[in-house]
């Protein structure tokens, strides 16, 4: 073997002993190494007995981690050895070469190390687009086998974390549990029902404090399953559910908003509204769709056409023709709450005068 096959053998195979390189060819696509096993001795995969008598020789296709981006597949001559020991059940072995060959695999150990984090990281389909890149042959099914649930330990973390998630959004819902001291995931249960949840309780115990969203099938496990804990809402669910109460009570009583807000001096007075405020995307349909409509029936295009062809229905087309665009730009941000800021000089105002309901708010 000469040097530059030597270094070859060092960079494919380092620190695996037992294994020599014959050579190797190589083309646009794939790269095909030609190794064989160099030592005399090995044991017996049952009893563990030594034997250095060989029975027979055949080769080995195994696919292996890539190579300057190109496929590389390793053709490996392995021996079939006679187990001497009389007590052993079986007869002959196959050697396996750590680090290189498992028994029924038909790729390397570093292989299957690296589809191992490819899948872990991206998961079925994003990890088989990066291993087509890559010059790896591996589909999401193949992916997807090389991942295995760890064991779920026989008592429940100090602070369980319980929240769902979607299998399939709108279709099939799933429930997590995560230790919150160590922010990892403890199980993931098939539903979201209370009866799935409370046996995962009641089948390990030791919780003492649960951090939950506030759905009710998690309140009746934990109260069925788990009495003593203490249920707190995550901070997450807090800062959302607030949100929306402030939304709701703002488009409950935007109008009352509104004829108090153009009471209230601006604090800009000489910049219109909507130039002030940034252009959203309903900002710019609603743009889009004035100028379109606007055209056609100036075009000679019936209303009923009109309203045909934009795809919207007659009576928001009869909107857009008879209503100004500031009004219709104004009503669209009023929808998504964008323009607050035009309320806060009497929100602050009210806030400060004591008021803390929408109903206590003097006309």
């Amino acid at each position: 073997m000469g040097a530059t096959e030597r270094s070859i053998e060092q960079l494919l195979y380092p620190g695996i002993d037992g294994v020599a390189m014959e050579g190797f060819t190589a083309d646009d696509c794939l790269v095909e190494v030609r190794a064989f096993s160099r030592t005399p001795l090995r044991l017996c995969s049952t009893c563990g007995v030594p034997s250095k008598r060989v029975h027979s020789r055949y080769e080995r296709r195994i696919s292996d981690r890539p190579v300057a981006g190109r496929s590389t597949v390793i053709l490996l001559t392995v021996c079939w050895f006679f187990c001497d020991n009389t007590g052993c059940v079986r007869r002959t072995f196959v050697e396996q070469i750590a680090g290189i060959s498992e028994r029924y695999r038909q790729a390397s150990t570093g292989l299957r190390q690296l589809l191992h984090a490819i899948a872990t990281e991206l998961g079925g389909r994003p990890g088989s687009r990066l291993c087509r890149k890559m010059g790896v042959p591996a589909g999401r099914m193949r992916l997807l086998q090389l991942l295995h649930a760890p064991p779920v330990a026989q008592r429940a973390p100090r602070i369980l974390g319980v929240d769902e998630f979607a299998f399939r959004r709108g279709r099939t819902y799933g429930t997590i549990l995560v230790d919150v001291e160590k922010r990892c995931p403890v199980d993931v249960l098939p539903d979201r029902t209370s009866e799935t949840l409370a046996s995962w309780l009641v089948a390990h115990p030791g919780v003492e404090i649960v951090c939950r969203d506030r759905a009710s099938a998690y309140t009746r496990a934990i109260k069925e399953a788990a009495p003593h804990a203490v249920e707190v809402a995550d901070r997450w669910h807090l800062l959302r559910n607030l949100s929306q109460a402030v939304e709701k009570t703002c488009q409950q009583h935007r109008s009352c908003l509104r004829k108090y807000a153009e009471q209230a001096p601006s604090p800009t007075p000489s910049m219109p509204l909507l130039e002030a405020l940034p252009p959203t995307l309903i900002v710019q349909r609603v743009q889009q769709r004035h100028e379109l409509i606007n055209c056609m029936l100036d075009g000679g295009y019936p209303l009923s056409e009109v309203a045909r062809r934009v795809g919207l229905d007659r009576k928001t087309a009869r909107r857009y023709r008879d209503t100004e665009l500031d009004v219709l730009i104004a009503s669209a941000r009023d929808r998504r709450n964008v323009p607050l800021d035009r309320y806060k000089p009497f929100l602050q105002a009210q806030f400060a005068s004591g008021v803390t309901s929408a109903n206590e708010v003097s006309p």
